[in-house]
């Protein structure tokens, strides 16, 4: 009788044992052979082996132990045709019956793969990373990860009890993708990528495609369940179409760590579903009309506030599961609350488990340090010009849009995108092909970024934090533009912060920081941006930037936000600005709103929810944001009063703007006025109801048929001290003056004092008015010294020439 060949061929068997055969899917599984079907499985600790007809449940085989432990082979009986099957193994404590991932072919497209290496494939996660299959009636986990340089990858996690010999991946040599369907992995199973170097080194790599993982310090990428949430905000997704440059953007900047936290000592974060029933009111209240939400992308250091991501597609578990996350976007969008996200795809940290020398090679960053370390953050920078980063990259941005229906991506640091010399000296850097510093690769992938995003996701908008000259940021592609929604106004924001640190005697001498941003205001899609980054380190708080006594501090902050809130471009304040946050931010604990309980603090985010009312409900506000015809200047040039005039207006609407940065109150100061009639005041900042003096212009001014600053028609004003007056016709008021109500009332848990909350509205006492027909030269405004308590600034009569 002819001796039958071994089902395993020593050198064959030695490699599979210490994991170092690589085509296993020739190996493992069911084969034909001359005798019939030859079934090999390697399963270390097993002690016996039964093969088991999947459908009919019935034993056809038992398979022999093969010499190297874990090792069994067998024939499959008389049969001659493959066929589906289980195999009942037996270990020291148990028998399990395990479905053999190697008895079935490959489960990806071709043409999907061609895409994802082209650069071109926009929905990669929903082959890669850890995806739920069926095949052939059988339930199991598809994972699949790029790593084209190396010899070997497994994957490792609670169903193998992470060793790596077990379930060596399938690999597709076109393109380097690696494929493994595990029907033994479920939902919550801990898992990575063990992965054999071409050196042999392993290295344990969690997963670029998870969709949920595991905190410091294992960091282990988690098989996410199936989503079970039932969106309920159609409407809003429907109202949200259109152009987005014509609507209100007033935006609340959120780290969900720190806006407020719960237990004896703030020690544990809220989740997701109670910042919904939380955070959703008390931005509701104050009139906001978007949250932003800084990077919620997994990462393992608290301190980085989530800029230094590793999970790209796996929402933070720090606030709850995914689900939860869409109940939060969820309930913003049933309030009528945008919700935006700050995504990072301008550098990525160097962690092990991570992207950086993902297979032993960089695959995702750029080998040269030149190129792919940014030496300001010693992380490492995407390589743009790779398709299969391009491909994840893209995909991430969509999925982030669709999976949580978000309504736009802001992308930090993209001036380190645009150039390759960003924070590097000579030398330090390698010159494009045309010998210029632009990066020709990042700029390619963000216009395919801008256009992929606007087409896929109608209604959203994509923001660029850019700090530089570059032109046309946000301006069309077909018009020579990046494609980009909007930017961050970062000079306009360095300017105004600036003015606002200076004693008010000397700000005379800096008028031009308030005014200079009007020169450039329309050639991007501005937004105003006052962002965490400026009450941080060392920066202060934006109350205690302001020099001054209390009275000052709030009059002058009241007084900025109306400038803010008037100067054409959409508004973004960091939270805790809204109640005058007095400490610098600090991520590891909650907002201090124990401040609440004091008036001034109320009153501040009562005049905010006014200003947010009066830019919704004024569309020559929002509507002419980013037009040249819907601002004018009255008056930029009035520097020794620290005074600025101009007006908003969108057909038959204008609101004049009346901004006094200095503590002195003007009296009969002339105003141009572009029509006829009575002029009142819609907001004043200085109204005791948001704690000002209460010096004001009482039942409104009659404008006079004398031109003035280019206008038809002026009039005199009372101009009360470190504030903003804004006037309308009589006939246009149709938004309400402030309201008695305070913004505690939205506030969280807060217990306002009946002593410390703001007096009722009552009409600003009425100063005396000068009975010049025009006004004196400019009186100097008088140092600012530190006011009593409450007590009123001096007047000065005559100025507004």
């Amino acid at each position: 009788m002819t001796q039958q060949a071994p089902a395993f061929e020593p050198s064959a068997a030695h490699a599979l044992a210490r994991g170092e055969f690589i085509d296993v899917f020739s190996l493992l599984g069911m084969h034909p052979v001359t005798d019939g079907l030859m079934v090999r499985c390697f399963l270390p600790g097993a002690e016996a082996v039964e093969l088991i007809g999947r459908k009919d449940g019935k034993k056809i085989a038992s398979l022999e132990p093969c010499g190297s432990e874990g090792l069994f082979a067998g024939l499959a009986g008389r049969r001659k045709q493959a066929f589906p099957y289980l195999l009942r193994v037996r270990y020291p404590l148990a028998t399990l019956d395990i479905c053999d991932p190697y008895q079935f072919t490959s489960l990806l497209r071709e043409d999907d793969l061609y895409l994802f290496s082209e650069g071109r494939q926009f929905n990669a996660q929903g082959f890669m990373g850890a995806t739920h299959s069926s095949v052939d009636g059988v339930e199991g986990i598809l994972f699949c990860v790029w790593a084209p340089n190396a010899r070997r990858v497994s994957v490792v996690g609670d169903f193998n009890h992470w060793d790596g010999r077990v379930h060596v991946m399938r690999r597709h040599p076109a393109n380097g993708v690696w494929e493994l369907f595990i029907p033994a992995a479920r939902a919550g199973d801990h898992y990575k990528f063990e992965i054999m170097t071409e050196q042999g080194e392993c290295l344990v790599k969690a997963d670029p495609y998870a969709h949920a993982m595991e905190g410091a310090p294992n960091n282990a990428s988690l098989v996410a369940p199936k989503s079970r949430f039932q969106w309920q905000d159609e409407a809003w997704m429907q109202a949200r179409l259109g152009d987005q440059h014509l609507k209100p953007l007033s935006i609340y900047e959120v780290h969900l760590g720190s806006w407020r936290r719960k237990g004896d000592n703030g020690e544990h974060f809220l989740s997701y579903r109670e910042l919904a029933d939380q955070l959703v009111p008390h931005v509701q209240q104050l009139g906001f009309t978007h949250i932003e939400l800084m990077p919620l992308s997994e990462f393992p250091f608290d301190g980085s506030w989530g800029y230094q991501p590793v999970g790209l597609y796996a929402p933070t578990q720090r606030f709850g599961d995914a689900d939860g996350l869409r109940y939060l976007v969820d309930a913003c969008h049933r309030a009528g609350i945008g919700v935006l996200l700050d995504w990072v795809v301008a550098h990525f940290p160097k962690d092990h488990h991570g992207l950086a020398r993902f297979d032993g090679t960089c695959l995702y960053e750029h080998e040269d340090p030149r190129q792919g370390s940014h030496p300001d953050w010693d992380t490492a920078i995407f390589n743009y010009g790779r398709g299969e980063v391009v491909s994840f990259l893209i995909s991430n941005a969509a999925w982030w849009l669709k999976e949580f229906h978000l309504d736009g991506l802001r992308l930090d640091a993209v001036s380190s995108m645009l150039y390759l010399d960003y924070s590097r000296e000579e030398g330090q850097w390698l010159p494009n092909r045309h010998g210029g510093r632009e990066n020709l690769e990042a700029i390619d992938f963000l216009k395919l970024l801008n256009q992929t995003l606007y087409r896929e996701c109608p209604g959203v908008m994509v923001i660029a934090e850019e700090s530089t000259a570059w032109p046309a940021v946000s301006r069309p592609i077909d018009s020579g533009g990046l494609g980009f929604g909007f930017k961050w106004n970062m000079g306009w924001m360095n300017d105004t912060l600036d003015y606002l640190g200076r004693d008010p005697i000397f700000r005379r001498h800096h008028h031009n920081q308030l005014t200079f941003g009007l020169m450039y205001a329309f050639s991007e899609q501005f937004i105003l941006s006052i962002s965490h980054d400026e009450v941080v380190h060392g920066k202060r708080a934006l109350l205690e930037k302001i020099p001054g006594d209390d009275w000052q501090k709030f009059a002058t902050l009241r007084a900025f936000y109306g400038f803010m809130w008037g100067h054409p471009g959409k508004k973004l304040l960091f939270m805790g600005a809204e109640f005058g946050q007095r400490d610098e931010w600090n991520h590891d604990r909650s907002l201090d709103w124990h401040l609440l309980q004091y008036a001034p603090h109320q009153q501040l985010g009562l005049w905010l929810k006014d200003l947010n009312r009066l830019y919704r409900e004024r569309p020559c506000l929002a509507l002419t944001d980013s037009s040249p015809d819907g601002f004018r200047w009255l008056d930029c040039d009035n520097a020794e009063a620290s005074v600025l005039l101009f007006l908003r207006r969108h057909g038959d609407e204008e609101l004049l703007f009346i901004i006094n940065m200095s503590p002195n109150v003007y009296q009969g100061f002339r105003v141009g006025l572009p029509r006829a009639g009575l002029w009142q005041e819609l907001l004043n900042s200085d109204s005791e109801v948001y704690g000002g003096s209460n010096v004001g212009n009482g039942s409104g001014i009659q404008a006079e048929e004398t031109p003035w600053q280019d206008m038809e028609y002026s009039a005199l004003v009372t101009v009360p001290p470190l504030a903003c007056v804004v006037l309308a016709p009589e006939a246009a008021i149709a938004v309400s003056k402030a309201t008695p109500e305070t913004v505690s009332e939205a506030m969280p848990e807060t217990r306002a004092q009946t002593s410390a909350k703001p007096k009722a509205v009552t009409k600003p006492k009425t100063a005396s008015k000068s009975k010049a027909e025009t006004p004196k030269a400019a009186a100097k405004p008088k140092a600012a010294v530190k006011p009593k308590a409450a007590a009123k600034p001096k007047t000065t009569k005559g100025t507004g020439a």
